[in-house]
């Protein structure tokens, strides 16, 4: 391909009617357990949380439970068998739809579909030509442009890095503005403090309309369990204000394989439930409805270096995840293209692969770390961010599953064409050629001679000029300047009174 079609074809984004907001997914999902297994690690579950309990360190939370006729002894919580569950099934949605800036990217969660979201949360950035370091606001808006103009991302996600040149009390706004502002798609809500989630629920009531929030899920948030068995209070706090407001959280364990979690997988996906369980039901306490989701990480410890590893003991948890996610009839969240390598080499593209299939295969609706992960989470790179983008534009046509409709069975087009002849001109190709198979924006599939008079790039230099391309073409989507005026003067206010701290 000569410099001028390269440049053209790639910098060529597709018409946003031609962008799903989101993947329907007609492949199946893999159950990995009987269901004799599936009920021995459920009725574990119920074991742990009716005999062991779990500590909660919230008092609204723990006043809810004493009301709810749940045993209350100081801060630790015993369940009646089935209390959570009946709870959460009677209660909690099966799917939900979460509205972006523009109508025609709302995302719809849960069910069938699919909703992709890249990195969250690495206080380190690097790329080909930036040194690994600390991250800065401007890598964080420069995520979010990425981001905006990558079609297979249905959602700009939360903190794609932490700007750490912003002070830790104010860097939700920017970081909340820097979505609102920059993307019209869906995004994430602050989770560190009571304050900054309201002060997330008060700059989307800006931007959509307070009776709109009111009556519409527009945020989603992670809320991060303190595994072993521990509810704590920051996460809590930020729950109440989310469910009570009637938005999205995702209900996440954090399980450490022989640390936080036994090393067995069934017991630590018996342990991951039971957490699970209870954090759902005490946001079903909140407000009867809310919208969530079943949150699932794990990783496995070297015992050799202390170091976490994710090989077949993740990937067999994340597939029980699933499965018991869809047993409890709530969508699911899990996995990405997390890698342990530091760098972009095969290492991190096998990894990153297997962990962003097998999260496929166990029927995630909402995947987190899906673009940009490096060291398990630690560093966003910036070239692994546009190669991970090609890896999952070709994954998602994998879940949509296979035509089987007469026009795609092409008995008439084999017969119009007949025995020795060649399906290049039939009228069955051109009119399906453009979109027949996966054409990758950074993958080089030229023969080895136009690879190396095109400067014998490798797949993170390609990258690196793609994500270059992007930035250049950056086009940022129109926000109403009463509203954005609105939104500077809210932030303004509220950084009169936030202190300058760093720690």
């Amino acid at each position: 391909m000569s410099e001028h079609r390269r440049r053209r074809s790639s910098s060529r984004l597709p018409d946003e009617t031609e962008i799903p907001p989101y993947i329907t997914r007609t492949a199946p999902t893999y159950d990995i357990l009987t269901e004799e297994q599936i009920v021995a690690i459920e009725e574990a579950a119920e074991d742990i949380l009716e005999g062991v309990g779990v500590e909660v360190r919230h008092a609204p939370s723990l006043n809810l439970l004493r009301e709810a006729g749940c045993r209350v002894e100081g801060e630790r919580v015993r369940f009646d068998r089935g209390f959570c569950r009946k709870l959460i099934t009677e209660n909690a949605p099966s799917e939900f739809v979460q509205h972006a800036r523009n109508p025609a990217k709302s995302v719809r969660i849960g069910g069938n579909s699919m909703v992709l979201v890249p990195i969250y949360g690495p206080p380190f950035v690097a790329a080909t030509d930036i040194q690994r370091r600390y991250g800065t606001l401007e890598d964080f808006n420069n995520f979010v442009r990425l981001a905006h103009m990558t079609p297979v991302l249905h959602h700009t996600g939360g903190p794609i890095c932490e700007p750490t040149d912003v002070p830790v009390p104010k860097r939700h706004l920017d970081m909340n503005y820097g979505h609102l502002a920059l993307s019209d798609k869906c995004f994430m809500g602050a989770v560190t403090s009571k304050e900054r989630a309201e002060d997330t629920l008060q700059m989307c009531e800006i931007v959509f309309g307070k009776e709109f929030v009111d009556s519409n899920c527009v945020l989603s948030a992670i809320i991060n369990l303190n595994s072993p068995l521990v509810l704590d209070e920051t996460m809590l706090d930020a729950a109440h204000v989310y469910a009570a407001a009637g938005q999205a959280c995702v209900i996440t364990p954090f399980m450490i394989a022989g640390a936080s979690s036994p090393t067995t997988i069934a017991g630590l996906s018996a342990q991951s439930l039971a957490e699970t369980l209870a954090g759902l039901a005490i946001l079903q306490l909140v407000r009867r409805g809310a919208p969530v989701m079943y949150g699932f990480m794990m990783m496995g410890m070297s015992m050799r270096s202390g170091s976490p590893i994710r090989y077949d003991e993740t990937w067999k948890s994340l597939l029980i995840a699933g499965q018991l996610a869809r047993r409890l009839g709530i969508p699911f969240r899990c996995g990405g293209s997390s890698t342990n390598s530091k760098v972009l080499d095969a290492q991190a593209g096998w990894e990153g692969s297997l962990y962003m299939m097998f999260s496929m295969l166990a029927g995630v609706n909402f995947m987190i770390h899906a673009t940009g992960t490096l060291e398990q989470g630690l560093v966003g790179n910036f070239d692994k961010f546009i190669i991970d983008c090609d890896m999952l534009g070709a994954a998602s046509r994998m879940m949509s599953g296979v035509d089987t409709s007469p026009a795609a069975l092409a008995v008439s087009a084999i017969a119009e064409v007949g025995p020795a002849g060649n399906f290049l001109t039939s009228p069955h190709t051109m009119d399906r050629y453009r979109t027949a198979f996966y054409s990758p924006t950074n993958a080089n599939g030229e023969s080895f001679e136009q690879w190396a008079a095109g400067g014998s790039l490798d797949a993170a230099q390609r990258a690196t000029r793609r994500r270059l391309e992007l930035l250049a073409e950056y086009q940022q989507p129109a926000l109403d300047a009463a509203i954005d005026e609105a939104l500077i003067d809210f932030m303004n206010r509220r950084r009169a009174v936030l202190p300058d701290s760093f720690a």
